[in-house]
């Protein structure tokens, strides 16, 4: 059977055929999950350490495991791959193998229909029909290629059990889902009895790069289908319009309304596709509206963070997974992506998501009397709230998001009874500060993707990089005919990157409609003062940069905020030892630098980076940094806090130096590359401002010394 498709979709038929999930096979590998659904799915080739791995544990005999490697790197475009498991038993329905860089038909542009689709139930029939289903998907892919390619249509990739396809004419992808499913429905399934297909159908304006397509039109043709039953076609409005006076005389549309689609902040109106021949009634639409939520609708789209999204989901589905807190410094986007991620769980919540607002509140008593109003429970008689909730959600299976939980962190106690009690629930909590509960799991929030400074990719290119595409999009929004160009590009990315990839700061920087990018990069020094005019139904932490980190160190008690500010003299980092060599020197600092450390890193006002030999180091984004150096100059301390530092470095540097020229030359090199911006700033202090007493002669000593022993 001729099922011509990519390296990816073998690599995942072969392992469903030896019966290995993703995450088995990724184990096998020695590599992370997603890579191995990066390689199925086509969007990148497995590195040769990787292919050879893969070439091993997917079984492929020793004679053909060249030919496998070749496929692997994309070098040859026409041979059969291997066919057989390492026993010599061969696969049922081999598929062939085909280039994924020669598709047979020039994938349209411009507007483009998008037809999706994928197998229900497939897990389940995987489950109970393992040896059936290799031979029955293969049959099923045949189908779908034959008519997709009846009708005109180009295979862009395959996704699972599913395909993307691409059409020139909505009319042409609307006769090819309605053959298709005809052609499954009548076709014998053997012992699995029916295979139930979905089909999803959209038009837009989509752009096309070697063979795919990004943009927001796939983005709704997926969550379309998402919303779908097996056996089911879908239309959006877009196709709809083009397609229904082009329709067959016995097809009808059957109009099922608007509906609230996952991620996406504007509704779409969904139509059926009837035929006689074909299944007519479903289950409502897996929309919004079928769950219980107030998760409120967002008014742009989420801007990447897909990486993100499926580790929240891969860890709230774990059943031993009651409570995940998302932490993270202020503005990196902590209760944005919580809420894609809610809206994303909400298919597998009987009883719905019900965000929680806990900003507005700063005594820890409320947050039970929160959480009931927003779920409309009231208190019985004398009964403590708590209790009544409890036996509301006792049998319920519910989210809550709990927003902003940093401030009213006495509560949590109270959060582990109603866990104790609601064996079904789940929590989702955004906080600066870890809970410090039992069972709890902590997902950091990383800043957004950051291009290499230092290689900056091609323009058309650079967009695909979250915080740049951030940036265009907020400017764009300002400023209607901004535009990136080969002048600008470097000025764009490097502001992105002095804003540490924070989302809030990135806003905030596109917005100002005052300066181009050249000219807002050489502002940046004063950030804090530069990055204000957040919108109006922002909180007044989130309008400002300043304001969202006030929020954070007014948190801290009196010694956190000392050590938090002296920390700021320090830049790239610092280890323990230079921590309290520092900060403390004196030790009058009314807390052990050590605790005050971790406590900083739970608050997410420091950053944790285990270096080579597993010294650990410590980071403040350089956003936060600048505000740690405002307070320690308010607390009239950043000179003293220099010359310590200058001292140090100094002390380092010279007990470096006996050792450049010997057996230990390579460790203390790289234990001075380590140091290099703490160094330089060394230096720089004592070239301007002189050491110890502050005399100009002290200063020019210390720096002859530095350079001496660094040089």
């Amino acid at each position: 059977m001729d099922l011509p498709t990519s390296f990816g979709y073998w690599v995942r038929r072969r392992r469903k055929a030896l019966d290995l999930t993703q995450a088995e096979l990724a184990r096998r590998v020695g590599c992370a999950e997603v890579t191995i659904q990066k390689i199925e799915a086509d969007e990148r080739r497995p590195s040769s350490q990787i292919a050879e791995l893969l070439s091993e544990h997917l079984g492929i005999p020793l004679a053909e495991r060249a030919t496998f490697l070749q496929r692997g790197r994309g070098e040859l475009a026409a041979d059969q791959p291997p066919v057989s498991i390492s026993d010599g038993r061969p696969m049922a329905n081999p598929p062939a193998m085909a280039s994924a860089a020669a598709p047979a038909e020039r994938p349209p542009s411009g507007t483009v229909t998008f037809l999706f689709s994928d197998i229900a139930a497939s897990t389940r029939l995987w489950e109970q029909e393992p040896q059936a289903m290799p031979a029955a998907l293969a049959r099923h892919d045949s189908l779908l290629r034959q008519q997709i390619a009846a009708h005109g249509g180009v295979i862009v990739k395959t996704r699972g059990d599913g395909v993307h396809a691409a059409f020139a004419r909505a009319t042409d992808a609307v006769r090819a889902a309605l053959e298709a499913q005809r052609t499954l429905h009548t076709a014998d399934w053997g012992t699995l009895g029916t295979l139930r297909v979905r089909m999803a159908l959209h038009t837009g304006v989509s752009e096309e790069r070697d063979g795919d397509y990004f943009g927001p039109a796939l983005n709704r043709a997926a969550r379309l289908l998402a919303a779908g039953h097996g056996g089911q076609i879908l239309l959006s409005a877009a196709t709809c319009e083009l397609a229904r006076d082009h329709l067959p005389s016995e097809v009808a549309l059957h109009d099922l309304g608007e509906h609230r689609l996952k991620d996406l902040s504007r509704p779409e109106h969904i139509f059926q596709l009837d035929a006689p021949d074909l299944m007519a009634d479903f289950p409502p639409l897996r929309t919004l509206e079928r769950r219980r939520t107030n998760l409120p609708t967002q008014p742009t789209a989420l801007i990447g963070r897909e990486k993100e999204l499926d580790a929240i989901h891969d860890i709230l589905g774990r059943a031993s997974v009651r409570l995940l807190t998302l932490i993270g410094p202020g503005g990196i986007g902590k209760t944005r992506l919580a809420l894609e991620a809610a809206a994303a769980a909400l298919h597998d919540l009987a009883h719905g998501a019900y965000f929680v607002a806990l900003a507005p509140i700063g005594d820890p008593t409320l947050v039970v009397a929160t959480i009931a109003q927003t779920l409309g429970i009231t208190e019985r008689g004398s009964r403590p709230l708590l209790e009544s909730l409890i036996d509301e959600l006792r049998d319920h299976h519910l989210l809550l998001l709990l927003d902003n939980f940093e401030q009213v962190l006495e509560a949590a106690p109270q959060l582990a009874e109603l866990l104790a009690g609601c064996p079904k629930l789940k929590l989702l909590v955004t906080s600066r500060e870890v809970l410090h509960l039992y069972g709890e799991h902590e997902y950091a929030v990383p800043p957004l993707a950051l291009p290499d400074r230092a290689q900056l990719p091609p323009l058309d290119r650079l967009r695909q990089y979250e915080a740049v595409r951030l940036f265009i999009e907020r400017a764009q929004a300002a400023k209607a005919d901004f535009a990136v160009t080969n002048e600008s590009a470097p000025a764009v990315a490097e502001i992105c990157y002095r804003l540490d990839g924070l989302p809030l700061a990135i806003e905030l920087a596109a917005r100002i409609k005052l300066f181009p990018p050249q000219a807002l990069l050489a502002r940046l020094d004063q950030r804090l003062a530069l990055l204000t005019g957040g919108g109006r139904d922002r909180p007044a932490r989130h309008q400002t940069i300043r304001g969202t980190i006030d929020w954070s160190y007014n948190l801290l008690d009196v010694a956190e905020q000392a050590l938090f500010a002296r920390l700021g003299v320090f830049v790239g980092g610092c280890t323990l030892e230079a921590a309290t060599a520092v900060c403390n020197a004196d030790g009058a600092l009314p807390l052990d630098v050590t605790d005050g450390v971790a406590s900083l890193i739970d608050k997410s006002l420091l950053r944790l980076k285990v270096g080579a030999g597993g010294e650990p180091r410590f980071l403040m984004l350089e956003t936060i940094r600048e505000y740690a150096l405002e307070r320690l100059a308010a607390r009239g301390e950043g000179e003293a806090l220099r010359d310590r530092h200058l001292r140090h470095y100094l002390a380092l540097a010279e007990a470096a130096a006996p050792h450049m020229r010997g057996a230990e030359q390579i460790v203390w090199a790289e234990r001075l590359e380590l140091e290099h911006d703490n160094l330089r700033a060394a230096l720089t202090w004592a070239h301007e401002h002189g050491a110890g007493d502050g005399s100009s002669t002290a200063g020019a000593e210390a720096e002859l010394r530095l350079v001496g022993a660094l040089f």
